[in-house]
């Protein structure tokens, strides 16, 4: 009998899951902006080199993969009045708000005609963002603690639900007032427009009242005794041969989809050359498509088990993404074609954004079965450091590739690289699809009891 079973589990109400979800939604405009948006707001609007953009952004990936888990591992180590998770929500919130608005908003502290200062910026902020964006840590590991095993898809959906609104917001934000931003600072690089300064000051502050609101809402965890220390931890873990073996395909796997998250918006802006009211149209479409598909893996999951449903996100997305290359074709209107690519790609990021919390949940209650004690908070931030890591990987070869020689389709000159990631990230998955579908177990025994 572990700590973990000794809980008397009652059935959560509905407002518990909405409670514990809100949180995603601030948290994922911040990181939905990182990887959507900034690259194509320090390229295009502050015309920073593509090469050092995609470095800073890869450096930012090393920082938050030390901060996810070392702050994952602290939460775990002391227990205080206010629980494990709380302190570090109250800490790192501010901050992470803070960092955000000053990563977007650089003309405030230097001269963005200084393409170097614009540079250094770029890679000293998002490291000081990265750092904070370690609060997911704390708050990730709460979902053992607080939901029984039954309920963790359910909590994973709401979570993911209000994420993708968040993200929503980001994408319509993007896609309809940063585009337009974008072509003020090129024109006018000392103005900053004021619709766009009160929208990141929004934003900032968003997941810190969150946060704030969790922290004196939710219920402080019951206290569940964890008495090794980091290396014992870190031996348990790296001895969990499934856990790691979960980790590698979740690092192939992202080396793909942080390029799709990176250069989805540019590939609009650049290659299919939306108008204003297109991009309102496929803002909708890209949210209701993410939301709706969001519901659909939900159910597979149910049906199906996780091991299924990833395989499938996979071959989704290996069947799509090549589609990039109709950029090569000129096109009269790239409208049609461009809003079924958007939701095709939306369908994918929502199996995948909802499964990884369920995985490694799970296996941290797995592993709690077998040695007694419940280390959510290690087995939660340990993943971002091989996650991390392999984005880093990711963001490295976007940078590389959109410096690729320049081609010229119709009336649009733009690098061979924003229409050839669609099937090089194809591969990648390729590989994630047959490692996963030979070496790692996402389904357990103890659930069908």
């Amino acid at each position: 009998m572990t700590e973990v079973d000794n809980v008397a589990w009652s059935k959560s109400p509905r407002s518990k899951f909405f409670l514990f979800g809100v949180p995603k939604f601030g948290t994922s405009i911040l990181i939905g902006f990182a990887d959507f948006a900034l690259a194509s707001l320090y390229i295009q609007a502050f015309q920073v080199s593509a090469f050092l953009v995609g470095f800073a952004l890869a450096m930012g990936k090393l920082t938050i993969a030390a901060s996810q888990f070392f702050f994952g591992w602290i939460s775990d180590a002391k227990y205080t009045r206010w629980g494990r998770r709380k302190p570090y929500l109250i800490i790192l919130s501010p901050i992470l708000g803070a960092s955000f608005f000053f990563l977007l908003l650089p003309g405030l502290m230097i001269d963005i005609s200084d393409k170097n200062a614009v540079f250094l910026w770029l890679l000293i902020l998002y490291q000081i963002f990265n750092i904070s964006y370690g609060v997911t840590s704390p708050y990730g590991s709460w979902m053992v603690e607080q939901f029984s095993t039954d309920e963790r898809p359910r909590a994973s959906q709401y979570q993911n639900t209000i994420g993708m609104l968040g993200s929503g917001v980001m994408s319509v934000f993007s896609l309809i007032i940063l585009t337009g931003i974008i072509t003020k600072i090129q024109t006018n690089p000392n103005v900053i427009p004021f619709e766009y300064s009160l929208s990141v000051m929004i934003f900032g502050i968003i997941p810190v009242v969150l946060f704030y609101l969790i922290t004196f809402l939710m219920p402080t965890e019951p206290h569940f005794k964890i008495d090794s220390n980091l290396f014992q931890n870190l031996t348990i873990i790296l001895k969990n041969k499934n856990y790691l073996l979960v980790n590698g395909m979740m690092g192939i796997a992202s080396i793909a989809w942080i390029m799709v998250g990176a250069l989805l918006l540019q590939y609009i802006q650049v290659v299919l050359v939306f108008s204003q009211t297109t991009y309102i149209i496929v803002a909708a479409v890209f949210l209701i498509g993410i939301l709706t598909f969001l519901y659909i893996w939900r159910k597979l999951v149910h049906k199906l088990g996780k091991k299924q449903s990833v395989l499938y996100i996979f071959l989704v997305a290996i069947i799509f993404l090549p589609f990039s290359l109709i950029g090569l074709i000129p096109m009269v209107s790239s409208f049609i074609f461009g809003l079924i690519f958007v939701l095709g790609i939306g369908g994918c990021l929502a199996g995948w954004y909802l499964l990884p919390a369920i995985f490694i949940a799970d296996i941290a209650e797995d592993d709690e079965k077998k040695t007694g004690e419940l280390k959510a908070g290690i087995y939660t931030g340990f993943p971002s450091i091989i996650l991390n890591l392999f984005q880093s990987v990711g963001l490295l070869i976007m940078g590389a590739i959109l410096e690729l020689p320049k081609i010229t389709v119709g009336t649009s000159m733009f690098s061979l690289g924003y229409v050839i990631w669609g099937p090089i990230c194809s591969l990648i998955l390729i590989g994630a699809y047959l490692y996963s579908r030979k070496f790692i177990q996402l389904d357990f025994e103890w659930e069908k009891k």
